[in-house]
């Protein structure tokens, strides 16, 4: 791994939707807020990203694209970018994870891992 890649933080803080959710017709909407922090001192680029969304039944989706929010935001050295987007899960309970690919300031590609987080109405134990 680069030390650009290692320089990478992102963090995740998610929320249920309940007004736009509908349990009884298995539409549990979730949003989830990004924070990448770049750690390092080059500019590095958002070029796309890759999740992988399993619901509590097992059921597995995968979303692959250019950049996110329809933004490919370059962060600048020892600043951050946040964003705010969403998913749909059939079960009050999932779980995400995936990656972003990034180019440093050189030009080299490396991926930014994003570590499994949980989607989960309130009341559902942790």
């Amino acid at each position: 791994m680069s030390q650009v890649a290692s320089s990478v933080s992102v963090d995740v803080k998610t929320a249920y939707i309940e007004a736009q959710s509908s349990p009884d017709e298995k539409k549990y909407l979730f949003s989830y807020t990004i924070t990448i922090s770049n750690l390092s001192d080059e500019e590095i680029t958002l070029k796309s990203r890759h999740w992988c969304i399993t619901d509590a039944n097992g059921r597995k989706s995968e979303v692959h694209g250019a950049g996110v929010v329809g933004e490919t935001p370059t962060i600048k050295p020892n600043s951050s970018y946040e964003y705010t987007s969403g998913t749909v899960l059939e079960t009050p309970l999932g779980v995400m994870e995936g990656r972003y690919t990034m180019v440093d300031s050189g030009g080299n590609e490396f991926e930014a891992p994003i570590s499994a987080f949980r989607l989960s109405t309130p009341g559902l134990l942790h």
